[in-house]
């Protein structure tokens, strides 16, 4: 990925740009994809989304009709970066995020019509990068406004070749580069889950593997956001894997 001044200002104009049109990964086995998806509530959040793309699906048209229900998709040539139709399909019961330096890919995760309301909840993906060193991911909650003094959550966000870090942006008008950052302390190129807990207006927590690594009290959004995911087009070949996304509303 590139330099962080840089991505942000290209991210930020990318999604406001996508938005306003949305509709709305490797070589592993599953075995060695790990812990399967999660199936039920956790303790204020309502599970309410779950996919782990156990059915295979080429890319160019198989895999958006396939998963038509779990991912919303930029169209293709967006901002003249994301191309997902070419990009995304998913085997060995992960979806694949293939990485070439040419083509981009992003999308948002949930059905037509719910992915683009959450107000707080919980938000889980099990991920892992090959290759791909010079490029990146950013996992984020965006807001579905695409006003960005709405909040941004940005976690896993980094370079493939870095350790993947969280940024919750300033809500302040004018404001909205800087951030709080937080380090993992992992490694894109082993499996783990990514987890957010969103309380509005309260708290936002982050997790990895089920390991809280630190809970925010400032800049907590209040308003509807969207789960979504955006891959850039520069660095070496490889794939991003998503073993499964999980994502859940906060009912206190």
């Amino acid at each position: 990925m590139q330099k962080r001044t840089t991505t942000r200002a290209t991210l930020a104009a990318v999604v406001l740009g996508a938005a306003l049109v949305a509709v709305p990964l490797g070589s592993t086995s599953v075995a060695e994809a790990g812990t399967p998806a999660p199936v039920g509530d956790v303790g204020p959040f309502k599970q309410t989304f779950r996919e782990d793309f156990s059915t295979a699906a080429a890319a160019n048209g198989q895999f958006a009709r396939t998963y038509a229900n779990s991912w919303q998709p930029y169209p293709d040539g967006t901002s003249g970066i994301y191309s997902s139709s070419t990009q995304v399909s998913a085997r060995d019961g992960y979806m694949d995020v293939k990485l070439d330096g040419a083509r981009g890919a992003a999308g948002t995760f949930g059905t037509p019509n719910g992915a683009w309301s959450h107000v707080g909840g919980k938000f889980s993906v099990r991920a892992k990068a090959e290759g791909g060193t010079g490029n990146g991911a950013a996992f984020m909650l965006w807001p579905s406004s695409n006003v960005w003094s709405d909040g941004e959550i940005d976690y896993p966000e980094g370079n493939f070749e870095s350790t993947p870090m969280a940024f919750q942006h300033s809500m302040t008008p004018g404001w909205e580069a800087h951030s709080t950052s937080i380090s993992t302390g992992v490694s894109w190129r082993q499996w783990h889950t990514y987890s957010v807990e969103w309380i509005p207006g309260k708290s936002v927590t982050y997790l990895v593997d089920g390991r809280v690594i630190r809970t925010v009290t400032v800049d907590v959004p209040t308003t509807p956001h969207r789960y979504m995911f955006q891959v850039g087009n520069w660095g070496g070949n490889g794939h991003l894997d998503i073993d499964w996304v999980s994502t859940y509303a906060y009912v206190g």
